[in-house]
């Protein structure tokens, strides 16, 4: 089902469309993606929601080739993500967008959120990003394994392998 909905740009006031459509996942759930690009100020908004709510959940995935990076990823808006071999951990904020992407993708934000280090960074810091930028080339030629670590309180997040291993957890309050 898709349905366009007119709505204010949160950050210019122009009227634009958001785009509701709903998907279903083979051997998981629907879920709803909420989409808008504002034509004047290049604002631009995706999200994707599970239409199901469960237990909190907790997927542990560990990588060993390149074909590993093509395993489908599904964030929530409540979802953290892992990377414990690169340092890397993605939490929850305020702006925070749910996706459907797989682990290559995932990498692909990382690597977009470290290029603002490179730029604005002290000399330390360009040095770390530089550091981890060769990492993530290096499990993205499958010469490096990782782990990828996605938790999600509201159970609406997954990664979609066999060879994922789920678990729940308790939420601390």
């Amino acid at each position: 089902m898709r349905t366009v909905v007119p709505g204010p740009c949160p950050t210019c006031n122009t009227e634009i469309e958001y785009l509701y459509t709903t998907e279903n996942i083979p051997y998981f759930s629907d879920i709803l993606i909420i989409s808008a690009i504002c034509p004047s100020c290049g604002y631009r908004y995706v999200d994707t929601q599970m239409l199901k709510h469960g237990e909190p959940v907790r997927y542990v995935y560990r990588t060993a080739t390149e074909e590993d990076l093509a395993v489908r990823v599904m964030r929530s808006m409540s979802a953290s993500i892992e990377i414990p071999e690169l340092g890397v951990r993605i939490d929850p904020g305020p702006t925070c967008q749910g996706f459907v992407s797989n682990i290559e993708g995932v990498l692909d934000r990382v690597v977009q959120a470290v290029g603002s280090a490179i730029i604005d960074g002290d000399a330390e810091e360009r040095e770390n990003a530089r550091l981890l930028l060769e990492k993530i080339a290096r499990v993205k030629c499958g010469e490096l394994s990782v782990t990828i670590i996605l938790e999600d309180p509201t159970g609406n997040s997954a990664i979609v392998s066999d060879k994922a291993e789920k678990s729940t957890y308790a939420v601390e309050p």
